[in-house]
């Protein structure tokens, strides 16, 4: 399958962006490229750059593997790609504070009711609920493709209940800048580094009214979580405590946190805890990982949570289909950033088409993440075809499918070599008193000659992402 190629153009010839850092990779030897890989790991796993599988029994850390080649985005892409990015999270913002309140969107017949009402992820707790800014989707991932041999940007998916990676962001480009100092002399390079500084303003500005020097806590399950690097990681970069659901609890509706000076009032949480462990009162009774009663001093606006409760139904890939009409509806304006066409299982006519073409098709659960859960039908056997075929004709509501993107291509370092592989990338955007991001992304990278799955998870790395004038 031909693809976009990031460094290269049909005849061969380097794109203009890259060619400063072409010359530089053909002054390279290939022993002296992989002896920078080598120390490279060493030094992710002397810092704890690992993460835990779901589902590995074992519970072994794994370092992601990280590419020495970085991908790099032109100032005028980068410029088209960040305005799309903030044109569709405030969309999203609107639309889940819609479903929460007026039901506009509803009410039009532009998304259908069951659709969000019926779904997993709306939370009915937050119905009327008023949130500070009106901005529920505080932290957004948005996960950005480039396919066909134009090269054209799509959005694969939005990830806004707790979107994990940014610390891969930010230490990629550490040890990029340490291993390869001479690259950032000869080039102009946007800085990524001011994140958490981002991050913590973004947090303090939607603090409760009349709070003026709001504290704000990193809510972690705990260690044995895959991305508990990144919750130590960003609560130490923003100089905020990083505490477990034991550490907080609930009086007269104020959150507070135990320290060894006596209980201490929190005004902002960044939670990485999914909705239904944050409370045992409200959500799963069983959950040892939330704070009793939090729910009830959310909805009496003492704390906020970012991101905020419910932000779920936007994310779902149900939803996803909506969103171009979501922009049109609450922006006027046309989508800037395409998405994947998409067949809804749930309708008879697009179930038949999917069922008549699994094998040209990505089937993917409207609930999953992390790459589980999907059929990528060009790669599946005839077997794994048939067992998803009875999965998908017993429950067609629970699944979505898109046509098999030929995902654009970055030159990678791997065992024979420098050879193309496919990648995706991650920009995060930042939504409080302003929508905010930085130049740059978690770009992932399909390892596996072929493949087209990027999940850390299913075997994917990481890549620095460059902004270049």
């Amino acid at each position: 399958m031909r693809c976009y190629d990031e460094m290269r153009q049909l005849d061969d010839a380097v794109r203009p962006h890259y060619a400063r850092f072409a010359k530089w990779l053909a002054q390279q030897g290939g022993e002296a490229i992989a002896r920078k890989r080598a120390e490279a790991d060493l030094l992710f796993r002397r810092v704890g750059i690992t993460f835990a599988v779901n589902g590995d029994l074992s519970g072994t850390e794994r370092l992601i593997p990280f590419d020495l080649i970085p991908r790099i985005i032109p100032r005028d892409e980068w410029r088209t790609l960040e305005d799309g990015l903030r044109q569709r999270v405030r969309a999203l913002n609107l639309f889940i504070h819609d479903v929460y309140h007026e039901r506009n969107i509803v009410r039009a017949g532009v998304v259908p009711a069951g659709q969000v009402y019926t779904n997993a992820q709306y939370r009915p707790e937050m119905q009327g609920v008023d949130v500070p800014l009106g901005i529920y989707a505080h932290i957004a991932g948005v996960d950005v493709v480039r396919a066909g041999m134009d090269g054209e940007f799509y959005v694969l998916e939005d990830n806004l209940r707790v979107p994990s990676g940014v610390s891969y962001m930010l230490e990629n480009r550490k040890m990029m800048m340490r291993l390869f100092p001479e690259l950032f002399v000869q080039n102009r390079i946007a800085p990524v580094a001011h994140y958490p500084d981002l991050l913590l303003d973004m947090l303090r500005s939607v603090a409760p009214a009349g709070v003026d020097d709001p504290v704000v806590v990193v809510l972690t399950p705990g260690m044995y979580n895959s991305a508990y690097f990144e919750h130590t990681f960003l609560a130490q970069q923003m100089g905020v405590e990083l505490v477990e659901g034991k550490d907080l609890f609930v009086d007269d509706n104020y959150v507070f946190m135990r320290t060894t000076q006596g209980p201490r009032r929190v005004d902002v949480i960044y939670r990485r805890v999914d909705d239904d462990f944050l409370d045992p009162l409200a959500f799963r009774p069983d959950s040892a990982l939330g704070v009793p009663g939090l729910l009830t001093a959310y909805r009496a606006g003492r704390v906020s949570l970012a991101n905020a409760m419910g932000t779920g139904i936007a994310d779902d890939k149900s939803i996803y289909p909506y969103v171009p009409e979501m922009i049109e509806f609450y922006l006027g304006e046309k989508p800037i950033l395409n998405n994947v066409p998409t067949y809804q299982c749930r309708k008879p006519d697009d179930l038949a088409y999917t069922l008549a073409h699994l094998p040209e098709l990505v089937v993917k659960e409207v609930h999953g993440a992390g790459g589980y859960g999907m059929l990528v039908g060009p790669a599946a056997t005839a077997a794994e075809i048939e067992a998803f075929r009875a999965r998908l004709i017993a429950r067609p509501a629970g699944y979505i499918a898109q046509p098999t993107l030929a995902l654009s291509a970055c030159p990678t370092f791997v065992e024979a070599g420098i050879a193309p592989r496919h990648i995706d990338l991650r920009p995060f955007v930042l939504s409080g008193k302003t929508v905010t991001m930085v130049a740059g992304g978690l770009t992932r990278v399909a390892l596996q000659q072929g493949s087209l799955v990027v999940n850390s998870s299913q075997g994917g790395g990481t890549k620095d992402t460059w902004m270049v004038d």
